[in-house]
This record gives C-alpha cells, structure tokens and sequence, in this order.
C-alpha cells in the first residue's frame, strides 16, 4: 500500500481524516483537519482533494468539507448491521408506538455503543444524545450494559482498567459497583440506568441473540427519569428484544 510522508499508509491517513468529523462538527475547513489529525496541511490538502474526486467527502458552498454521500452508500453495504436493521425494523416500530418514547438498536464497536437505528416519536421532549452512526462509552448507558454483561471477561477487564468516562453524578465510574450491575444484569436478563447520560433520562435495554444464544445486540429505549416509566416500559422492552431474537433463529444471516 503506498505510503505517506514518515511511513504511514495513505490510508491510514484518509482514515483519521473521516474520523476528525464528529457529532457536534459534521463540518470542517481543511485547517480544521490538519489541526485535528496532525497531518501537515500540504499534505492535508492533497489528500482531501483526491477524496472529494472520490466522493469520500464533498465541500460545499460555503467551502467546508463534509463526509460524502459515496461513503454513506458504501457504509450501508454492511451486510451484517444493515441485514439485522432490516430484520429488528418491525419489532422497533411496533415497541416505539407502544412507548411513545426514543427506541434504539445498538452494537459493540470496542468499548463503544454503536447505534444502527432510532426511531422517536413525535413532539418527543425525553432528552437523548444519541443519533444513528453515533456512538457512547459502553459503561454509561443501559444498552452498553448489557453489551458488557454478556460479553467476555477480557472485554469487562479492559473496560473496568481504562479511564471511565462520566457524563453525569449518576455515570457509574466504580469499577466494583459495575461488576455488580454487569451480574445484576445477567440476572434479570435486562438493564435500567437513570441519569447516567442525562440527568432527566433513563435507559432501559435487553439482549438481542443469535441462534447459538450470544448476545448480538441490545434493544433499548429513553424515557423520562422516574421508576414508573421506567418499570413500566421494561416489560415491552424485553418482549421485543426476545422477538428479535426468534426472528434471527430463522433468519441468522442477519447477524454476518
């Protein structure tokens, strides 16, 4: 693979340019990238040319950079977490117009919450961060947990080892009090976090399985922080997530 100045791949280097657009500044100027990746600005300009030919990123009017629709049509080629959006789509309708309230399907990316689907209702005044293609700590939100719970120890030890990150009071940061909340989990089956990304919001998610009974995914929706939305919408939660499941015993395609 061609390399860069200093040895790194070209690559590598278009890489970390895509990965300097964030949530909060989908928008760049070529400045704004070379400062975010730390690749001289020559080269910084070379290659976002050479990636807007491509339609990796586009620029606009106004002369910001964005990323492209190419690498969104490329992206949704995923055969893996676009057949099982697919297949989870009926069962996340169905379960918001139940709650009324944010209704999320998420994945683990390495110690990250990766969303591949959210649907809201509207006039929806819950507060939730979260967007499709966003991503939370694992640790701070209810679908996380479960991620966690269910996944291998070298996954819980690597997370329980780092630095946790806290977005509010409530974000559990205690690496003793999670692995309680990881068997509490276990137990139930589901998880429930209040305030820990948002004060006046909770979480409540469950496991999604595959056909040899992993845990793939996890179901989740955001409503106001009380015990009573919250136990009341658990039920409806785990219901569906338990009707995913079955939809992917028959189709396990989905998950690859």
């Amino acid at each position: 693979m061609t390399q860069a100045d200093g040895g790194e791949t070209v690559l590598s280097r278009a890489t970390r340019v895509l990965e300097a657009f964030r949530p909060g500044t989908p928008s760049l100027t070529a400045s704004d990238i070379s400062r975010r990746t730390g690749i001289p600005m020559a080269s910084t300009h070379r290659l976002v040319a050479e990636m807007v030919r491509l339609g990796l990123l586009e620029k606009g009017p106004d002369r910001l950079l964005r990323v492209g629709v190419r690498l969104w049509e490329l992206g949704w080629r995923s055969t893996s977490a676009l057949g099982l959006r697919d297949l989870a789509m009926p069962y996340l309708e169905d379960l918001q117009s139940v709650v009324r309230q944010h209704t999320q399907l998420a994945l683990l990316e390495g110690t990250d919450v990766l969303y591949i689907e959210r649907l809201s209702a509207r006039g929806q005044t819950t507060v939730n961060i979260t967007r499709v293609a966003g991503r939370l700590p694992a640790h701070t939100c209810s679908s996380g947990l479960v991620l966690l719970a269910f996944g291998s120890q070298d996954l819980q030890e690597r997370v329980l080892t780092s630095e946790l990150h806290r977005f509010t009071s409530r974000t559990v940061v205690d690496p003793a009090e999670l692995r309680r909340r990881f068997a509490d989990t276990r137990r139930r089956d589901s998880a429930t976090l209040a305030g820990s990304v948002h004060l006046d919001a909770a979480g409540v998610a469950a496991p999604i399985r595959n056909r040899d009974r992993t845990v793939v995914a996890a179901l989740s929706v955001i409503v106001p922080n009380s015990p009573d939305t919250v136990s009341s919408a658990l039920p409806a939660v785990m219901a569906t997530a338990r009707g995913i499941t079955r939809a992917l015993h028959h189709h396990p395609d989905a998950t690859r």
